[in-house]
């Protein structure tokens, strides 16, 4: 297949190029893995759900660590709701009681304004691949901080 890129500046067609690459790298991903998870900031709030209910069984400062991470993680649908003008913070507490009282990881932020907090009903899903290695990546970066800033040893946490 050959694409044609034009544009009014060297910039405009270098722009579209990476727009293009980034679309074939989605859809190469997902003939790869097929499997899809919710957008909207309702898989990050079911993760933090989990990591949050996680920390309730550690004993000691670690379980603070654990919380941080869980708070973390609902920042991706606190953004989504500001950027959609809710007030982000009773929004984002409305849709973690809705996934907590309907047990669905589908429930996110409705951006769209249709009515309906669920991403499998909006049709809004990410790739479960691309979402399971940003979340590995963004635990270790906080890994290699923390072992930078001597917070913990590294021989401690492998």
């Amino acid at each position: 297949m050959t694409v044609l890129i034009r544009g009014g500046s060297r910039t405009i067609c270098d722009e579209a190029r990476r727009c293009l690459h980034d679309a074939i790298c989605v859809v190469r991903n997902m003939v790869r893995d097929s499997n899809v998870v919710g957008g909207g900031g309702a898989t990050e709030l079911a993760c933090s759900i989990a990591v949050a209910a996680e920390a309730d069984k550690i004993k000691g400062v670690e379980q603070y660590a654990v919380r941080a991470f869980a708070d973390a993680l609902e920042e991706i649908p606190l953004t989504l709701a500001e950027n959609s003008g809710y007030a982000p913070i009773e929004y984002v507490s409305e849709v973690r009681e809705a996934q907590l009282k309907e047990g669905s990881a589908f429930i996110g932020v409705d951006a769209n304004m249709q009515g309906t907090k669920n991403m499998k009903e909006q049709g809004i899903f990410e790739s479960a691949a691309s979402k399971k290695h940003q979340l590995e990546l963004a635990t270790q970066v906080v890994k290699m901080i923390l072992k930078i800033d001597d917070v913990i040893a590294p021989q401690e946490y492998e």
